[in-house]
């Protein structure tokens, strides 16, 4: 149980960094369409794409490294997923890839066009709309063996109110992540009417947030009362994430220390989705798979914790050098050197 219980927790890590890194993606390049159509792309559109620039190539490092390594893991997950992720994951790469090309277009080609910008910003939220496709089937209930053969229950799906409420709460935290990341990095750019409209932005989406997340809960309940019952177990868990997310909207809008704000944003989520993860346990996806039963052999099993805390160790001080280069480079993010 201990190097399965090692190898989920070094891939919850993984999913736990994309969830950061590509919510600031993904609700900048939203904020970035909404200030273009509203007018207000001269104020807010040079803080997003200085931000953007370095890093939009970088996101989805921890994606590749997540899914590669739960097939590692957990080599049964691709017999049942393959069959239940063949749609919702053929749509997600298509919309990275959608995203990923017109961003370049964008950028490098055709500055001012408006389909362009409004792809990359729709993009950005309707792939964590499609990526959550795959914690809402972990719940079990959309997936079924028939003589041997895995059924998806597509009908199930999307008639299922628990998987709409997880569809919403990812698209409302990717704005409410990014929105507060993006006002920690207006104030440290000293950009103050970048700041202000964010700051608006950042408050407006707390509240959906924060509901959003309820809504979710209650929708487990009834959809998956045994899992429902282990989350109440780690309670705390949450009531620590509750906590955070106060002290963040409260530093927000007594408009100081956006920094700080932003921290207790990371350690919001950090509890919520480590509570969330650990309450899962030892189910991988319900009823098939657990810890046990869909673990790859220990061998191999090591071999694969080595190399995944090695790749944590290559990718952190890359994502620090590259903060210390731009993100965090009092001339870059000023706006006096060019990306």
């Amino acid at each position: 149980m201990e190097i399965q219980l090692l190898g989920i927790t070094v891939l919850w890590i993984f999913l736990y960094g994309y969830l950061i890194v590509a919510s600031i993606d993904f609700g900048a390049g939203f904020f970035a369409y909404y200030g273009k159509i509203t007018k207000q792309d001269h104020i807010i559109n040079s803080i997003i794409s200085r931000y953007l620039s370095p890093v939009w190539e970088v996101t989805n490092v921890f994606f590749v490294f997540f899914f590669v390594g739960l097939v590692g893991f957990f080599p049964s997950t691709a017999y049942y997923y393959g069959t239940a992720l063949l749609v919702p994951g053929s749509i997600a790469l298509v919309l990275l890839a959608i995203r990923g090309s017109f961003y370049a277009f964008g950028n490098y080609g055709a500055k001012d066009s408006n389909i362009y910008t409004f792809l990359y910003g729709a993009t950005g939220l309707l792939i964590p709309a499609s990526l959550s496709t795959a914690l809402t089937i972990s719940e079990g209930g959309f997936i079924t063996e028939e003589n041997g053969t895995v059924v998806f229950l597509v009908k199930e799906l999307f008639t299922s109110f628990y998987s709409w409420s997880v569809v919403l709460l990812a698209i409302v935290s990717v704005l409410y992540i990014s929105a507060m990341f993006l006002c920690f990095y207006a104030n440290k750019a000293k950009d103050w009417p970048a700041l202000e409209i964010l700051r608006k932005f950042a408050l407006f989406w707390s509240p959906p947030t924060i509901l959003a997340s309820f809504l979710v809960f209650l929708a487990l309940r009834d959809h998956n009362i045994e899992h429902f019952n282990d989350m109440i177990d780690y309670s705390y868990m949450f009531i620590l994430s509750f906590i955070c997310f106060n002290i963040a909207v409260w530093l927000v809008y007594k408009n100081k220390r956006y920094g700080t704000a932003f921290i207790f944003v990371m350690l919001q989520f950090f509890f919520a989705f480590f509570g969330y993860g650990v309450s899962h346990l030892p189910y991988i996806l319900y009823p098939y798979i657990t810890l046990d039963t869909g673990f790859t052999n220990e061998t191999m099993g090591i071999a694969l914790v080595i190399a995944f805390i090695a790749g944590l160790f290559l990718l952190i001080p890359s994502l620090i050098l590259l903060m210390r280069m731009f993100l965090f480079d009092a001339n870059y993010v000023q706006g006096n050197r060019e990306k």
